[in-house]
């Protein structure tokens, strides 16, 4: 069974060959020069002193190129399963070649399990190269700017891109098994990755843990720490609860002035429901005024330190649902009327 998937899968697997050669090629030749510049930058910042605010967007790195690979990146796990995952079983039903298969010695799980299992290997092979390209590609970046755990980059590195491909891989294949047919079953993945993947970044990911928390006067600011990842914020009142109301002619930092106590809507002027809004002493005045009333204000993040761990949450994630997939597989091949 292994020789016969190998026959079966040699044409896709020289294309992802292939596909993987450029992709390396263009990556380690920008990435030397992403280096070289990042080495010349540090050179630079270490000489004037201004090395700490190179993760304000001081400096620039990268090639064009290079970026649009890395961006294409995200899309490398979706085509490993629309080639290789969808048409595993679907193709097999389709040309009724696995009724030749199971006509000799070889079981049903023994012919889903070889092929199934090389193929995810294949998958989460192909998605750590990509990965491990990518990370090594946007090292530089990261270290001037701090952003690997934001959106998109947190998708480009690290353990998930593996996570992914394995996923997308087991979606074609649990699509091909039920509906035996490759052209849906590659609709399934294009519209079952995009989808899965959007829930869980925007809905999930930031929820994996419970957020760091830290409270600081009206008038102050806090800068929370290099890296981190913004859940929400607000003021609060004297109670603890998040001051909120529908929208004004004057905001105080985003709060509507009217859901302010009264007496510090007092201190805000008619001129200011203007174009110019409040002024810098009306404001300082409505500080004041809430600073005593017992108003404080709260942001609420996810600190850089725990990337490892979100990442390790989402790979588990995905690994779980492909192998939910998987079992719904050999429940629908076992199951198939021969």
């Amino acid at each position: 069974m292994t020789w016969l998937t190998w026959r079966q899968y040699r044409v896709q697997a020289a294309v992802a060959a292939l596909v993987l050669a450029v992709f390396a090629t263009v990556l380690l030749v920008t990435g030397f020069q992403l280096a070289a510049q990042w080495h010349a930058v540090l050179a630079a910042c270490t000489a004037s002193g201004t090395c700490g605010n190179l993760h304000q967007g001081a400096v620039s790195l990268g090639s064009a190129l290079g970026w649009d690979f890395v961006v294409l990146s995200l899309l490398a796990p979706a085509l490993f399963g629309v080639l290789v995952g969808a048409p595993l079983v679907a193709h097999e039903f389709e040309a009724r070649t696995c009724d030749f298969a199971w006509a000799q010695s070889i079981t049903r799980t023994r012919w889903l399990a070889v092929k199934v299992g090389w193929l995810l290997l294949a998958a989460a092979v192909w998605g750590g190269a990509i990965a491990a390209l990518v990370t090594w590609w946007s090292g530089p970046r990261n270290a001037a700017f701090g952003d690997a755990f934001q959106s998109n980059y947190f998708d480009q590195q690290g353990l998930v891109p593996v996570a992914y491909a394995v996923f997308a891989t087991a979606l074609g294949i649990a699509a091909g098994a039920v509906l035996r047919r490759t052209l849906p079953a590659i609709a399934i993945v294009i519209g079952g990755f995009i989808g899965m993947r959007l829930w869980v970044s925007q809905d999930l990911r930031m929820h994996f843990m419970a957020p760091v928390t830290a409270f600081y006067g009206v008038a102050a600011n806090l800068n929370t720490p290099a890296g981190s990842i913004n859940v929400g914020g607000g003021l609060l009142n004297k109670a603890g609860q998040v001051v909120t109301g529908p929208l004004g002619n004057v905001m105080i930092d985003g709060v509507p002035s009217t859901s302010l106590p009264a007496a510090c809507r007092q201190l805000i002027p008619a001129s200011a429901s203007g174009p110019a809004g409040p002024s810098n002493a009306t404001l300082n005045a409505v500080y004041g005024c809430l600073q005593k009333a017992g108003y404080r204000q709260f942001i609420s993040y996810q600190p850089i330190s725990r990337y490892w761990a979100f990442q390790g949450i989402e790979t588990g994630i995905y690994l779980a649902v492909a192998a939910a997939l998987i079992a719904i597989t050999f429940y629908a091949v076992r199951r198939r009327d021969a």
